[in-house]
């Protein structure tokens, strides 16, 4: 089981940035194309920008086409928890952050079959990235 961070909202809005706070903490969207991850085609690992826990391995990113960076699956099972938002007229699973609960954005069922069929959505405000070192691991 993931270790929680819990921080008071005043913690988190000296820790994060504007559009952080508002993705994170209050379930934002950044508008499609503008996010920076959305383009990034390094080889690293994606990790949460409230916490900086693992999320994502760029071995699992590709171009899904819908504007935000899409994964077919989190780097580990219990790196994420899904949840159900039945926000903005719709029904759609909520990805967060296993270790400090920041929404990071949806899962849908949509994504490349021969990779399980999943496309997680995200916001690249929801993300820090780490580059992997030349020859190795991130």
């Amino acid at each position: 089981m993931t270790e929680k961070l819990n921080l008071s909202e005043a913690e988190w809005r000296e820790k994060l940035t504007p559009e952080q706070y508002h993705v994170l903490r209050e379930a934002g969207t950044e508008r499609a194309f503008t996010g920076k991850y959305e383009s990034n085609k390094q080889s690293g690992l994606y990790k949460c920008s409230g916490c900086g826990a693992p999320l994502f391995s760029s071995e699992t990113k590709y171009n899904s086409g819908s504007g935000w960076p899409s994964y077919t699956a989190p780097v580990a099972g219990d790196a994420v928890e899904e949840h159900r938002d039945g926000s903005h007229g719709m029904v759609r699973t909520e990805v967060r952050c296993a270790r400090c609960e920041g929404h990071l954005g949806h899962v849908f069922p949509d994504g490349p079959l021969q990779a399980g069929g999943l496309r997680y959505c995200i916001n690249s405000a929801s993300l820090d990235f780490e580059p992997q070192a030349p020859g190795g691991a991130a």
